[in-house]
């Protein structure tokens, strides 16, 4: 048995200590908001935060999270209120089939707290993320206009 928090909450998952935290947070706690993308750790569509850094969660064993912090995108709405960064997606009409925006939010959002007024070069360093759709224009406006809304 492991046990984990996730986004404030904690559970004990019977599962082997190698099962990628992506699937644990999938099949076993029911939280299908983080996506299954290349299962490589190249996409970014599993990105979730482990003690607030983005994480690429398909590639990371769930026994090496011990006592960390995992956050997922389902705990960015708080109380029916969307987070800054969920509210300027649709805003700015960001997504457009949306599969790897989840990934793509947690890496915003965790560049945002680090950097409240990135400049595009840590904008395009931040995101490593890929997105097949290429709506990475409307990503960079809509951080920016949060960066000047702060």
């Amino acid at each position: 048995m492991i046990a984990l928090s996730v986004n404030g909450r904690t559970y004990t998952v019977d599962v082997e200590d190698d099962t990628p935290l992506l699937w644990v947070l999938r099949d076993t706690i029911g939280l299908t908001g983080t996506k299954y993308g290349c299962g490589v750790a190249q996409c970014g569509a599993c990105t979730v935060h482990i003690d607030g850094v983005p994480t690429r969660s398909c590639q990371v064993p769930v026994g090496s999270i011990g006592t960390k912090a995992v956050t997922t995108i389902e705990s960015l709405t708080a109380n029916g209120k969307l987070h800054p960064v969920q509210q300027a997606w649709i805003d700015f009409d960001v997504p457009q089939c949306g599969y790897c925006q989840s990934g793509m939010m947690m890496t915003v959002v965790a560049l945002l707290k680090e950097k409240p007024r990135p400049s595009d070069a840590d904008i395009d360093a931040a995101i490593t993320n890929i997105c097949r759709c290429g709506t990475y224009q409307r990503i960079r406006t809509a951080i920016h206009a949060l960066a000047n809304s702060a």
